[in-house]
């Protein structure tokens, strides 16, 4: 699935389609009745019982001039703390290559922060010396500066986060000198910028694309789930800091509600991307592109 943002292409691919699961686990206060009785989430962002639907997904951003990944989701063969991240298939490199992209051609990789299914391609295991290499040997990977420092510093050693996903897909990039740190506030090509979106992790970013006088945003984690753009306001399970989180996202839903800004969720199942609009009852919606 792909969207055309002026002379800039936006593709997404998918590593875990239409995964279901309780609407606790994105936002922890939510009940599977708010769910139901928001019929706008139905059937492409919710299930009948009131279950949340969504991907796990990284994206490619093509420019006359640049291939960037976005996000490069979970891995093929890695072991997580969840079993349904563990061991799964390749084929994010035949996706990209179904793009007329190799890996040798991606110029840049934009991880908005560093949680295990945002940088997961970042390398892969060298089946000869078990070693991980850089999935993309001609890429400059951008890691936001404050992001790796609290990996480093806190997160790392807090006792509750594991850290085999930056061994594994952080730790070989900054020991090869493929990693750049930037700040929140980055321009990564003519037009592609990043702005600061702070609370999911200490240095998160999201992604602004404008080209030819249209423009579109990829989410990051800032949000999860399309219910998010109504209740901006409701804590998020996974947000590291829970009120920054929430003032990010209501931040967020101002900022683009009625823009024409087209809305790319970094988890969100079909359509994945949509505008945040204000509906005739005057409550805000995520209408996704094609309904």
């Amino acid at each position: 699935m792909s969207w055309q943002v002026g002379e800039v292409k936006i593709t997404r691919i998918v590593e875990l389609y239409d995964f279901t699961d309780n609407i606790s686990m994105t936002m922890p206060d939510a009940t599977a009745e708010e769910v139901i009785a928001m019929k706008w989430l139905h059937p492409h962002y919710a299930t009948p019982e009131g279950l949340q639907r969504m991907n796990f997904q990284g994206f490619v951003v093509q420019t006359p001039a640049r291939n960037i990944v976005v996000d490069s989701c979970i891995g093929a063969g890695r072991e997580r703390d969840f079993d349904v991240f563990c061991d799964l298939p390749e084929g994010f490199l035949e996706d990209l290559e179904s793009l007329g992209i190799s890996r040798h051609d991606v110029d840049t990789v934009l991880c908005t922060h560093l949680h295990f299914d945002h940088v997961g391609w970042n390398t892969y295991k060298d089946p000869e010396t078990g070693e991980y290499k850089p999935t993309f040997p001609n890429a400059k990977y951008l890691f936001g500066e404050k992001e790796y420092k609290a990996w480093q510093e806190v997160i790392r050693h807090d006792g509750h986060h594991s850290d085999n996903h930056l061994v594994e897909c952080v730790d070989p990039i900054v020991e090869l000198g493929l990693a750049e740190f930037i700040d929140a506030n980055h321009t990564i090509a003519p037009g592609i910028t990043t702005e600061p979106s702070h609370g999911h992790t200490p240095g998160h970013v999201h992604v602004c694309i404008e080209s030819k006088g249209e423009r579109a945003v990829i989410t990051g984690d800032l949000m999860h789930h399309p219910m998010q753009c109504a209740m901006p306001h409701r804590h998020a399970t996974f947000d590291l800091d829970k009120d920054s989180g929430k003032a990010t996202r209501i931040g967020f839903v101002e900022k683009y509600r009625d823009s024409g800004v087209v809305v790319i969720g970094a988890h969100f199942f079909d359509p994945t991307a949509g505008h945040i609009e204000t509906g005739a009852d005057g409550e805000t919606w995520f209408h996704g592109l094609g309904l």
